[in-house]
C-alpha cells in the first residue's frame, strides 16, 4: 500500500487546518483584547451564563450525525439530506424551547436582562445548523483550504462589527451580534463554495444507521458540555457575573493554544484515522506520532503562557483584568494534557467504537461532581485548581482503552513524552530567571517569548527529539513543495 497519497493529504490537511485555526485564534485574540479593553468583565460574564444552554442545544442539533457521516464509508445524497432535515427541525425546536424558558433562565441567575439576551442569541442555533452539512463535506474531502478562507473572513467581519457596537456603547450586545454576524457570514460563504444541493428528503433507514452511531456521541457530547460549562453555571450562580467574566477570559486565553492544536488535529486526523480503521499497524503508527507531535507544541506553549501571564494580561487587557492572571496560570496546566486526551478519545470514534467513547467519558462524571462539591465554597481559584487535578486524572482514564486495544496507554505515552517534558523544564528555568528582575511589561513579554522559543528549540535538538526534524521537514515541504523530492 502506497503511503505517499495519505502523507500528502495529511500534510496539506494539517497545514490548511493550522492556517484556519491560527487565523481564527489570532483574529479572536486581537478582537477579544480590543473588546476586553472597551467592555466590562460583567458583559462577558452574562454571555458565559448562557453558554451551557446554547452548548447543550447545539449538541442535540448535531447529535453526532455529522461525525457519523465522516465515519461512514459509503455515503449517499439521501444520507446528507436526512441529516440536513434533522438538523433544521431540531434547531428550530430548541430555539423555541430557549425562547419560552428564557424567563426561567433569568430567574435562575437573578438577571432580568437575560430574557431578551437568550431569545436573540438563541437564534444562532438555527443559523449555524444550516452549515453543518457543508462543514462535514469539506472535512470528508480534507478541503481545509476553503474552510480556512471562510472562517477567517467570518471572524474578521463579526469581530469588526462587535468592536463598532462596543465603541458606541452597546455593551453586552456587541458580543451577541458578534456571534450572530459571524455565523451568518459563515453559512452564506459555505453555501456559496459548496456544490451540494439541499433537499428535504428524509430516510428512516439512513437516520437509524447514523443516529445509531451518533447517539452515543450525543450522550458523550452532552456530558462533555456539562463538564466544560458546569463551571460557568456554578460560578455565575454562586458568585457574580464579574467573577464569571474573569473565569471565561482566563479559559479563553488558555484555550488559544490547547484548543487550537486539539481542533486542528481532530479535524484532520479523524477522517484519516477513520480511513485507516482496517489497517491496525498503520493506524497505531500514525496515532503514536500524532500524540508526540501534539505534546511537542502544546507543552511548551502552555508553560510559556503561564510564565508570562502577568505581563500578558496587564499589558494587553489593562489592570482591570488583574484577577484573570492567577486563574490563567492554573488554567494553562488544566489544559496541559487536554489535546492528548482528545486524541486518545478520537481514535475510539475513528474506529467505530463510539460505545467505548461513551463509557470512558461517563466514567469521569463522579470526579467532576466531587471536585465541584469540594471547591465551590472555597472560591473560583480553588475551582480552577480542582480542574487541574481532574484533568491530569482524566488523561490516564482516557488513555486506558487505547492502552488495552492498541498497547499504547498512559504509562507508555508518558515515557515517549518524557524528552519533551525535560525540554520544557529547561525552557522554564531560563525564562523564569530572565524575566524575574525585569519590571517593564513589554520587555518582559518579548524577552520571555524569544528566549523560550530559543531555549526550547536548543533543548529539543540536544535531546534529539524527532518531532523537531519533522517540523523542519514540514516547513520545507510547505515552502518548496515537490521541488525537494525532485532534487533528491
Amino acid at each position: 500500500m502506497n503511503d505517499h497519497p495519505l502523507k500528502s493529504q495529511a500534510t496539506k490537511g494539517v497545514f490548511w487546518s493550522a492556517i484556519e485555526k491560527l487565523s481564527i485564534q489570532l483574529g479572536q485574540l486581537v478582537i477579544g483584547i480590543i473588546l476586553a479593553r472597551i467592555l466590562m468583565p460583567e458583559d462577558f460574564g452574562l454571555i458565559g451564563m448562557l453558554s451551557i444552554f446554547i452548548a447543550f442545544s447545539q449538541s442535540f442539533i448535531d447529535s453526532g450525525m455529522g461525525t457519523g457521516l465522516i465515519q461512514k464509508k459509503n455515503r449517499s445524497h439521501l444520507d446528507y439530506s436526512t441529516v440536513f432535515v434533522f438538523n433544521l427541525v431540531v434547531s428550530s425546536l430548541f430555539y423555541l424551547l430557549l425562547f419560552f424558558t428564557a424567563p426561567l433562565i433569568a430567574d435562575f441567575y437573578n438577571k432580568p436582562q437575560l430574557v431578551i439576551l437568550t431569545r436573540v442569541l438563541g437564534s444562532n442555533l438555527i443559523i449555524s445548523s444550516l452549515a453543518i452539512i457543508q462543514q462535514t463535506k469539506f472535512t470528508i474531502d480534507l478541503d481545509f483550504k476553503t474552510m480556512a478562507k471562510v472562517n477567517a473572513i467570518s471572524v474578521i467581519i463579526g469581530g469588526a462589527a462587535a468592536i463598532l457596537f462596543a465603541y458606541y456603547g452597546w455593551g453586552v450586545w456587541a458580543l451577541v451580534f458578534q456571534n450572530l454576524i459571524r455565523s451568518a457570514v459563515t453559512v452564506l460563504m459555505l453555501w456559496f463554495f459548496n456544490e451540494w444541493k439541499f433537499s428535504f428528503k428524509f430516510s428512516q433507514k439512513s437516520f437509524k444507521d447514523l443516529f445509531g452511531f451518533g447517539s452515543k456521541l450525543l450522550i458523550a457530547g452532552l456530558y462533555a458540555q456539562a463538564y466544560h460549562q458546569l463551571y460557568n453555571v456554578a460560578i455565575g450562580k454562586t458568585y457574580s457575573a464579574t467573577e464569571l467574566g474573569y473565569y471565561t477570559r482566563a479559559k479563553t486565553f488558555a484555550d488559544l493554544t490547547a484548543g487550537t492544536v486539539s481542533g486542528i488535529l481532530h479535524k484532520v486526523t479523524y477522517p484519516i484515522l477513520a480511513s485507516l480503521q482496517d489497517d491496525k499497524d498503520r493506524l497505531i503508527s500514525v496515532y503514536k506520532r500524532l500524540i508526540r507531535m501534539t505534546a511537542f507544541f502544546v507543552f511548551p506553549s502552555m508553560t510559556l503562557l503561564a510564565l508570562l501571564a502577568d505581563p500578558f494580561i496587564r499589558l494587553l487587557l489593562t489592570d482591570k483584568w488583574e484577577s484573570v492572571i492567577v486563574l490563567l496560570q492554573w488554567m494553562c496546566f488544566a489544559r496541559f494534557v487536554y489535546p492528548i486526551s482528545a486524541l486518545n478519545m478520537n481514535i475510539l470514534n475513528a474506529t467505530g467504537r463510539s460505545d467505548l467513547f461513551l463509557k470512558v467519558d461517563l466514567s469521569k462524571a463522579p470526579l467532576l461532581i466531587i471536585a465541584l462539591l469540594i471547591t465551590i465554597p472555597m472560591g473560583v481559584k480553588a475551582m480552577v485548581i480542582g480542574h487541574v487535578v481532574i484533568s491530569l486524572i482524566s488523561f490516564f482514564i482516557n488513555a486506558y482503552m487505547p492502552g488495552k486495544l492498541y498497547g499504547y496507554g498512559g504509562i507508555q505515552q508518558f515515557k515517549d513524552l518524557l524528552p519533551v517534558i525535560v525540554a520544557v523544564g529547561i525552557m522554564s528555568f531560563f525564562v523564569f530567571i530572565s524575566i524575574f528582575f525585569i519590571e517593564n511589561y513589554i520587555i518582559k513579554l518579548v524577552t520571555g517569548s524569544i528566549l523560550g522559543l530559543i531555549t526550547y528549540s536548543v533543548a529539543a535538538y540536544l535531546l534529539k527529539i524527532e518531532e523537531l526534524k519533522e517540523v523542519k521537514s514540514l516547513v520545507r515541504k510547505v515552502i518548496y513543495g515537490d521541488s525537494i523530492r525532485k532534487d533528491k
